[in-house]
Parts: C-alpha cells; sequence; structure tokens
C-alpha cells in the first residue's frame, strides 16, 4: 500500500475542465471531516486528489492511498476510520461483497463509504445501497462528481446557503480597486434589494468610511482580533449601516498598532458574515501575504482592478496565473480596466493589455476625475452622484456578473462607446 501525496505546492495542480468548473460552482462548502481513499487506479486517484485541494475542501483532511479495498481491511486493522471511506474496486461481485464484509468487521459504523466500481449495474448499486453503503459511482469519475457525493453526504440540506463572497484586488495602488468595491456594493443592493457587507481588510488605510460617510466606533479590527468569539451576534454590532441594504465592517485607518496577521485570521470573519448575509464584499489592499492569498484562494469570485500601465500589466499577469493556479477548479479571475484615457498619460490599449493576459475586461472604465472626486469629497457613491452617467451602468453590468446575474451587454457596450468618443473628441 503507497500513499499518494497530493498534497504538492499549488503549482502542480491541474486546472479543471470548463464543464468541471461550472458544476463545481453550485457544490457548497464541506464541513470539518475526514476522508480517505483507497484506489486501484490513477484514474480515479488523481480527481480525488484534485478534490482535496478544491477551497471548498479547505476544512476537511483527505488522504488518497493504493491498493483498493483490501489494502483498506489492512489499515483500519490498527488505525481508526474516518468519516468518509472512497473505495475503488474493479472486482467481480461476490469478491467485491466478500472484501466489503472484511472491510465491515474493522469499520466504525458510523463511518460512511462510497465505492468507485467499473461495472455500470443497477442491480449491483441496488444491493451496495442496500447493504448500506452511501453511493456508488461508476468510473470514470470527475473531481465534480466525488464532490457533489461528498457535499450530498454531509452538507446539511435544510442548512442556509452560505453568501457570496466576492474579492477585489488592485493590480497596483492607486487604481481605484477600493472605489470600484464599493461602488459595486452599492449597485448589488439597490439593483437586486440584497443584503451586502464590505469588509474593508485595509485595517491601517482603508477608505471605505469616507467612501460612505461613516465614522463607526467599532469595525473590522475588533473582528479579527476576537475571531475566537465571532458570531452572528457580534458581527451584527460591528456593522455600520451605510444604506436600507448596506453594511460596512469599516477598517480603523490607523497608524497605532501594526497589523500582522496569520495566513487564517480573517477566515472566521468572513466565513460569519457569509452566514448573514447573500452578498459578502471583500475590499482586499494591495499587498502579498499568507492572509492576503488565503483571501483570495478562498473567495467565491476575485475581480482585479487594473489601470493600463505596464506595472499595471505586469502585476495582472501575475495575478492572474497564480490565482489561476491556487483556484484549478474556479473560474479566472475578472478584470476591470479603470482610468482608461487620462489625459497626457501613454496608456497600452485595452485590447492589447488583455491579449498576454489571456483575459477580456469585464468593464474598461474611462478617466473621470470630475465624477470620482466628486462623489469621493462628498462621501457618496458614483450612482447618488451622476445616476446617468456611462459608468454607473459599467458598474451595474460588474455587479450583474460577480452576482451570477448575466451582464447587459447592450447598455455597457453603448454607455462606454459614447464617453470614449467624448475623450477622443478633448
Amino acid at each position: 500500500m503507497s500513499d499518494v501525496a497530493y498534497n504538492e505546492d499549488f503549482e502542480e495542480r491541474p486546472a479543471a475542465e470548463p464543464g468541471e468548473v461550472a458544476a463545481l460552482a453550485e457544490v457548497r462548502p464541506v464541513p470539518r471531516i475526514s476522508i480517505q481513499a483507497f484506489c486501484e487506479t490513477e484514474g480515479v486517484a488523481a480527481p480525488i486528489g484534485r478534490m482535496a485541494e478544491d477551497r471548498r475542501m479547505a476544512k476537511a483532511q483527505t488522504r488518497v492511498y493504493m491498493g483498493g479495498i483490501p489494502a483498506a481491511v489492512e489499515f483500519y486493522q490498527s488505525a481508526p476510520t474516518p468519516n468518509l471511506v472512497i473505495l475503488e474496486s474493479s472486482a467481480p461481485t461476490d469478491e467485491l461483497f466478500r472484501t466489503l464484509n472484511e472491510l465491515a468487521e474493522v469499520c466504525d459504523p458510523s463511518t460512511k463509504v462510497v465505492i468507485v466500481g467499473h461495472n455500470n449495474d443497477v442491480a449491483l448499486y441496488r444491493e451496495l445501497i442496500k447493504s448500506g453503503i452511501s453511493e456508488y459511482m461508476v468510473a470514470p469519475v470527475t473531481i465534480a462528481d466525488i464532490m457533489n457525493v461528498v457535499s450530498t453526504l454531509f452538507v446539511d440540506p435544510e442548512a442556509e446557503p452560505l453568501g457570496r463572497s466576492v474579492a477585489f484586488i488592485g493590480a497596483k495602488g492607486g487604481v481605484g480597486s477600493s472605489t470600484i468595491a464599493h461602488n459595486v456594493s452599492w449597485s448589488i443592493s439597490t439593483l437586486f434589494q440584497s443584503e451586502v457587507v464590505i469588509a474593508d481588510m485595509d485595517l491601517p488605510f482603508g477608505t471605505a468610511n469616507i467612501n460612505f460617510d461613516q465614522d463607526p466606533a467599532q469595525g473590522i479590527a475588533e473582528a479579527v482580533f476576537s475571531s475566537d468569539r465571532i458570531d452572528e451576534v457580534y458581527l451584527d454590532r460591528l456593522l455600520a449601516d451605510c444604506a436600507e441594504h448596506l453594511s460596512l465592517l469599516a477598517a480603523p485607518s490607523m497608524l497605532d498598532k501594526v497589523y500582522d496577521f496569520s495566513p487564517d485570521a480573517f477566515s472566521q470573519l468572513i466565513e460569519v458574515a457569509q452566514r448573514t448575509s447573500p452578498y459578502v464584499i471583500l475590499d482586499v489592499p494591495h499587498v502579498w501575504n499568507g492572509w492576503t492569498q488565503r483571501t483570495l484562494e478562498q473567495a467565491d469570485e476575485v475581480v482585479i482592478v487594473a489601470t493600463p500601465e505596464l506595472a499595471n500589466l505586469r502585476n495582472a499577469k501575475n495575478l492572474i496565473d497564480t490565482l489561476r493556479k491556487l483556484r484549478p477548479n474556479d473560474f479566472a479571475p475578472r478584470l476591470v480596466l479603470n482610468q482608461v484615457g487620462m489625459p497626457k498619460r501613454p496608456e497600452i490599449d485595452p485590447d492589447d493589455f488583455a491579449e498576454p493576459l489571456e483575459l477580456d475586461p469585464v468593464a474598461v472604465i474611462p478617466f473621470d476625475a470630475q465624477l470620482f472626486g466628486t462623489a469621493a469629497n462628498n462621501g457618496r457613491m458614483l450612482a447618488e452622484t451622476d445616476a446617468a452617467n456611462p459608468i454607473v451602468a459599467s458598474l451595474s453590468n460588474i455587479a450583474h456578473l460577480v452576482t451570477g446575474r448575466g451582464v447587459i451587454k447592450e447598455k455597457q457596450k453603448s454607455g462606454l462607446k459614447g464617453i470614449l468618443e467624448k475623450l477622443k473628441k478633448k
């Protein structure tokens, strides 16, 4: 029996097929359980190993061994059984049931068992389910197949679904990532009448409190430094109301202490926020450390904001390539080009910017110092400042995309085209 090591560096993770990514988008995170798999072929071991590295399996502990059911019987002679055992078997029916009976003698009755077989037989499936097997799958199997089974077995179907987390990060400082994040949050809350929580994760220099004209006494710092006691009630006391459906976890924006965090410092806070709100917007600062990497890796959606300059292109490519490796079973990050058409600034054409990234921008937002400056100085959102501006329509389209509601392409195209033509005339 050999232990297959699938917990390698993220650079080695193979990317999921587009169909798998779409199927996995509906899978809910798995709770803290232990899973052990005993496989006969690499074709089954590989997707289980990839499953172990998926962000939705972050709490679960998964190990993959070779040797099939006989190896499992030998292993559990001296080891406790986990919450779930996945077994691959190509044995004939009689031998399969014989080895399963041997396994039952050393297996805890509470352990769930999933069989991956090579025989597409309805009668066999019924007999296995009748004998207490949790599920029978027919090889070949994909990561989406396996994760759907695991989720079905261990995620309470009556439990409220977790809210969708969307992380915004700038490819460079000063590109307007926070402004885009705050305005998209506003759009989600007003367009869909859905509750939205914004978490300003830039504790020393966050601007969400200024952009929303708020000055709360408490905010995200209290939640992070008291992560052991954070729950829905405590979180609710820390939230500042920005609008009817919009709440803010404000950053202290002070330098009275240093903010050094462990990689999982924000994980509990984000999970609690997702239990209280259908949308959680994470305003991630332009830094790279353990907790920013973990936040981006675990988010449901990542939006990268960049301006059309060379340093932004380099940083955006590094971010996108890294996130594609960290999140092989998710859609690629979304790209927003901001401050396009700034007077007298040499710029990279949006098409040329997108080509090396292999990623088309979901929005190209023109430079408009008057609109953005007026809104910022008054602590107002862009839609409150000039609701008819085409930039507001672009932000609404981003809101549609990150919430999974599609995009109004016609409005985005016509609005952007009009404002770019005005810039060219100037």
